[in-house]
């Protein structure tokens, strides 16, 4: 696909004799926010630890900007462009809310992770990092401890730190998952105002079917860590394979 920004071809992974992602290959646009759905058990998570580095393939590949990223640690694969929500969740958890946000910028312009060396004494780096929390309303919060936050507000600063990170593709594992009413709306908008960005991808696993219908261009459906089905979210979800794999209906009901 010539617009792709991520591509999996045929990636699989084996725990003994389990198959727990099976042959997926799939294209991930610039400008598109895809969610991946599916039954627990399906493979949606393992999925995102592959194409993130967190484990290792057993067969198949992975491509960013169509250079192979397959055997790349996870570092590698970040500063390239792939930004997990997790892999930066506390970064340090003893700093405050905006220097965790300020090495990440650091980190970002290729100077390193020299907190009180370079970043105090560099009024750009805080500036944007003040700029990162107050789009995450976060702001008013800057000088807590990231160890003291409440969990609506640490899956907010996960949201900064990506947004901190500038990468190419957004990958969110159910994002809203344990926050409140009101925390839950903020992060949303967040992920919707990112989506506007046609040059990035976002990936979003989510079981929230009111979130997808409001923010997915695209749904990709795994099914016993095949790949069930792909495409237009009204066309997905009223397939017969929908039906019976994520919504739990028998076929011969349908």
């Amino acid at each position: 696909m010539a617009d792709a920004i991520l591509e999996t071809s045929d990636l699989t992974v084996r725990f003994g004799g389990h198959v727990a992602v099976d042959h997926v290959s799939c294209a991930f646009r610039a400008g598109e926010l895809t969610a991946i759905v599916g039954p627990n058990g399906a493979g949606k998570t393992t999925y995102f630890n592959l194409i993130s580095g967190q484990i290792r393939a057993s067969a198949g590949r992975v491509f960013l900007n169509r250079h192979e990223i397959t055997r790349m640690p996870v570092a590698e694969r970040t500063h390239r462009g792939i930004g997990r929500a997790f892999q930066l969740t506390n970064l340090f958890p003893n700093l405050t809310v905006l220097e965790n946000v300020r090495l990440v910028i650091q980190a970002q312009r290729h100077r390193g992770f020299r907190l009180f060396s370079m970043a105090d004494s560099d009024s750009a780096i805080s500036d944007a990092a003040a700029a990162v929390l107050k789009r995450v309303r976060l702001d008013a919060l800057a000088a807590q401890k990231v160890s003291e936050l409440s969990h609506g507000n640490q899956r907010k600063l996960e949201v900064a730190l990506l947004i901190a990170l500038d990468p190419l593709v957004y990958m969110f594992d159910e994002p809203t998952a344990g926050m409140s009413v009101d925390d839950a709306p903020v992060v949303l908008d967040l992920i919707a105002e990112l989506k506007a960005d046609s040059r990035r991808a976002i990936l979003l696993v989510e079981h929230k079917m009111d979130v997808i219908r409001s923010l997915a261009d695209r749904i990709v459906v795994l099914h016993n860590g095949a790949l069930a089905a792909d495409g237009p979210p009204a066309e997905v979800m009223a397939s017969d394979v929908v039906q019976e794999a994520y919504l739990g209906r028998d076929l011969a009901d349908v």
